[in-house]
């Protein structure tokens, strides 16, 4: 995957892409990541790439012929891809886990840093997508493209030191995380729940063991619903086996044999 960030201060980006899980990608070469700064493509002696709104209001409007010229130089430069150009705009669609799975897919992203009071409007024609990562001001959007290249890079295949990890991520599979314990057993009078000591393997499985649930789950109501549907359409007696009344009622036992974490999924 190759990424590229557009931006006046280059130096707020590349600091976290040297570190952790990032830094190892791109050592590895699992990912190419580059910086612009957009000001070297300014069309002015000072080199300026805002300026006042027509019309007057506070603050300064980034210009659109420099994000037009920044944009056409890295096509230049990647000319056997075609980018997802991503704008990062408080008025974009909330990034998501599944945004994040979306983008793990593209081979080429560009993000669009901002850091004035806001855009020329006709910057939004020359971009795919427009996203925020809440409803809060930052300084400029350097911080939040650095938040979603974080969140994309880690579902890349083999980035991770174990596939796994990602597949059982919150949010991943919609569920968020069960309570976890590790050593000491006991810390200031704070002590591990006993149940958890019941079946070692219950908390090594779970992730997994809830994946395998909600796919039970699916097939029983898929079933049921495909049942019903053929019955009122051949409403004779036939061979097929019968339905449970209750067809999820012994979802949990199966999926979680003797496991003390069945019962935070029965809640659910």
């Amino acid at each position: 995957m190759k990424i590229d960030v557009l931006t006046l201060f280059p130096e707020m980006v590349q600091g976290p892409m040297t570190q952790s899980i990032i830094g190892k990608a791109i050592e590895a070469g699992k990912i190419e990541f580059e910086t612009t700064d957009f000001r070297q493509f300014s069309n002015n002696k000072h080199n300026h790439v805002d300026d006042y709104p027509f019309g007057g209001g506070a603050g300064m409007l980034l210009k659109v012929e420099p994000i037009d010229l920044a944009l056409a130089s890295i096509r230049e430069r990647s000319p056997e891809t075609t980018p997802r150009v991503i704008l990062m705009d408080p008025s974009g669609k909330t990034f998501t886990q599944k945004d994040a799975e979306e983008l793990s897919k593209e081979e080429h992203l560009v993000f669009i840093c901002g850091h004035y009071e806001g855009y020329d409007e006709r910057i939004r024609t020359l971009v795919t997508d427009e996203y925020s990562i809440g409803d809060f001001v930052l300084t400029g959007g350097e911080l939040a493209a650095t938040v979603m290249i974080d969140a994309t890079v880690r579902l890349l295949p083999d980035v991770l030191g174990n596939d796994a990890s990602a597949v059982g991520d919150s949010h991943s599979t919609g569920l968020l995380e069960h309570p976890q314990y590790t050593r000491p057993r006991v810390y200031k009078e704070m002590e591990v729940p006993e149940n958890i000591f019941e079946n070692p393997k219950c908390c090594i499985q779970t992730k997994v063991q809830l994946c395998e649930l909600r796919a039970y789950i699916t097939k029983k109501i898929l079933r049921m619903l495909l049942s019903r549907f053929y019955m009122k359409i051949f409403p004779f007696p036939t061979k097929s086996s019968k339905l449970s009344k209750y067809p999820l009622a012994n979802a949990t036992k199966r999926v979680f044999p003797n496991c003390s974490v069945k019962r935070k999924v029965q809640l659910c």
